[in-house]
């Protein structure tokens, strides 16, 4: 049977029955590749295959009865529509009762057991919980939240944190591929590309020398790259088509106090000018990392000691390296690209002025199309134009995520990604329009949303659009201390639409790779106080809240942000020395595209809330009009969109 023909339950079957095989009790599918990407080549895309969910975040459980899938709110709707019900429960992560996976998985093994013989000393040999996975494609740091859960499971039910109620078996191959078979996708091996210094803005040397400077003062003399943005940063390379929307390529990388070796596939790097680049970089085998690792940190005649962050690299290749000679800390190049440097943030700036053209082109015709000719267009076709348009500025490569336009009802649905099909809408004049999209460029990427109406909107669409823009507005004119974790911050965007009881269920706001992933850590903005990462000058966030009513409709407003220093003059007082000042930061506009103003309950916004809008478009108008014919279609709507907002209260 081909997999194309299999039916989600005879794929659920087949997997069963290799889980019998290997007397597993439950088997995790993850949505990563071996390199924790959020976004994974199609060839990894497991997940997907045997449960139908296509977003880009989620874990299947499979047991002998059941079939569950964890997702976050952004996919509730998503999974909800995907998932066969008759087949699969749909986790709904964060809700109350609703228990992580490990809390599950210590639940089921609990249930295993014969608590009367385990109570009683009795042997329990058979009776633990078997859990398979593939180490590949877990964090490290999985089996310690494992075992963690298992041991508090084991004292609260069964009062002895030392009994082992469950294992984790490492099944590799994974179960996956042998159902998915001759019809999975093949690993990708396209070609690395040069990021020139012009945009990367320094040298391989540079970022090596300052890597062994830190792992001098760690002890290390091992750091190990997993993340492919981390690869493609630190070797200044980026690849097109290994993983759709992200300019990275299937790698890892390894520094010593010596060598910088570079594992992949041999095709990545046979252009000339990739070899002439790397001419100081070892090439091995994509599969050598394992035993590499491995031979280094155990070798016994030497004081050798491995630097790897546990949380962004696979169990498969932390579990060779002896705890006593593990160094598990955030590696370096996390915070290096999350700080870019000036020629960084010039193309970045550049990206979001061509950006501007792209999409002031787009919806220029989008109105025209629905308002002035009076046709429907679908989702599917906004996403081709606008795509179109991006396509004709110059250094464009690809989307830097899948477009996101949602009309209506879809734009309730955080990751909606239109599809001819069912559920596909068409926009006119009577419903409104999330757009959610960005472009790869050579020399920076770019992430924006807007809602647009082209109709008459109704009063209390407006007022929730205009708290939406309150929350943008308030979160970009903040000022605020160096260092100030995002989670502070994230109150700002949300407090009008909480003064009504509205909120939304995603974060403010993530970091912006520059040209590299749309999506980056360490920091974020979020109403989750996990991070604690500082914000700093240099760094790349979005500031994107929104409100969405499921079955009505969906609004966001985003804007990418670059973190700025306020004037030092006004931090420094007299006498002290600028390194024991406290520094104060403040939020730069890079998106250049205008917000829609028809939209705005104008009597909710302040003056100087008012002035910002207008100062905004003034600069916006200022960037994107040099850059339109005088008599384009784009440039009279560019001018409309920019003039000042009529102040008149809404009537």
């Amino acid at each position: 049977m081909s997999a194309n023909s299999m039916t989600p339950a005879s794929k659920l079957k087949a997997l069963r029955s290799k889980m019998k095989e290997l007397s597993i009790d439950c088997y995790i599918i993850p949505t990563d590749d071996p390199h924790l990407s959020e976004y994974a080549p199609t060839a990894y895309m497991r997940r997907k295959f045997l449960s139908g969910f296509g977003g880009s975040f989620g874990t299947c459980v499979v047991t002998n009865d059941d079939a569950l899938l964890w997702t976050d709110s952004r996919y509730w709707n998503e999974a909800g529509m995907q998932l066969d019900s008759s087949l699969w429960s749909l986790m709904r992560q964060g809700q109350p009762k609703v228990p992580t996976i490990t809390k599950y998985l210590s639940e089921k093994a609990i249930k295993k057991l014969d608590k009367t013989a385990a109570t009683n000393g009795e042997e329990i040999e058979g009776k633990t919980l078997r859990v398979g996975i593939d180490p590949f494609v877990f964090p490290s740091s999985f089996a310690d939240e494992f075992n963690e859960a298992m041991k508090k499971e084991a004292k609260e039910e069964l009062n002895d944190e030392n009994l082992v109620i469950g294992e984790l078996v490492a099944s590799h191959p994974n179960l996956i591929d042998p159902i998915w078979g001759d019809e999975r996708p093949p690993i990708p091996y396209n070609p690395f590309r040069v990021h020139p210094f012009e945009f990367s803005g320094m040298t391989v040397e540079s970022k090596v020398a300052k890597i062994r400077e830190e792992m001098v003062n760690k002890k290390a003399t091992m750091a190990v790259f997993c993340t492919l943005d981390d690869v493609a940063y630190l070797l200044n390379m980026r690849c097109k088509g290994d993983v759709s929307t992200c300019p990275v390529g299937l790698a890892y990388a390894v520094v010593t106090l010596d060598d910088v070796t570079l594992y992949c596939d041999s095709r990545k790097v046979e252009l000339s000018d990739v070899q002439e680049h790397l001419s100081e970089v070892r090439i091995k085998p994509y599969e050598d990392i394992v035993d590499d690792i491995k031979q280094h940190a155990n070798d016994k005649d030497s004081n050798n000691k491995v630097w790897i962050d546990k949380s962004r690299s696979n169990l498969a290749l932390v579990r060779v390296i002896p705890e006593n000679v593990l160094c598990n800390c955030q590696n370096l190049i996390t915070s290096m690209k999350a700080c870019k440097n000036e020629h960084e943030l010039k193309g970045m700036r550049k990206a979001h002025v061509v950006d501007g053209v792209a999409m002031a082109n787009g919806i220029a015709w989008l109105e025209d199309k629905i308002v002035v000719q009076g046709k429907s267009v679908s989702e599917v076709e906004i996403d081709e134009v606008l795509t179109g348009f991006r396509a004709k500025q110059p250094g464009f490569l690809e989307c830097s995520f899948p477009t996101i336009a949602g009309v209506g009802s879809n734009a309730a649905i955080i990751h909606y990604s239109a599809k001819p099909g069912n559920l596909m809408k068409y926009l006119d004049t009577k419903e409104p329009v999330l757009i959610d999209s960005g472009g790869q460029y050579t020399y920076g990427t770019t992430d924006v949303t807007r809602t647009w109406h082209f109709g008459k909107a109704t009063k209390e669409f407006k007022d929730v659009y205009t708290r939406v823009l309150k929350g943008n507005i308030g979160l970009d004119s903040l000022i605020f201390p160096e260092n100030t974790p995002g989670f502070v911050l994230d109150v700002l965007a949300r407090q009008s639409l909480w003064e009504v009881q509205k909120d939304y269920g995603h974060g403010t706001g993530h970091g912006v790779g520059a040209a590299l992933n749309v999506h980056e850590g360490p920091f974020g903005i979020s109403s989750k106080y996990g991070n604690h990462e500082g914000l700093k000058k240099g760094m790349v966030v979005s500031n994107e809240p929104g409100y969405y009513e499921d079955g009505a409709f969906g609004i966001r407003i985003e804007n990418l942000l670059e973190i700025k220093d306020v004037n030092p003059e006004h931090n420094k007082e007299q006498g002290e020395s600028e390194s024991t000042v406290k520094k104060f930061l403040y939020l730069e506009k890079l998106t250049m595209i205008p917000i829609q103003k028809n939209l705005i309950n104008v009597s909710l916004l302040t003056t100087k809330e008012l002035d910002w809008l207008d100062a905004y478009h003034m600069e916006v108008f200022g960037n994107v009009s040099p850059l339109l014919d005088d008599d384009s279609l784009a440039m009279k709507w560019l001018e409309k969109s920019c003039d000042k907002i009529d102040r008149s209260p809404i009537e």
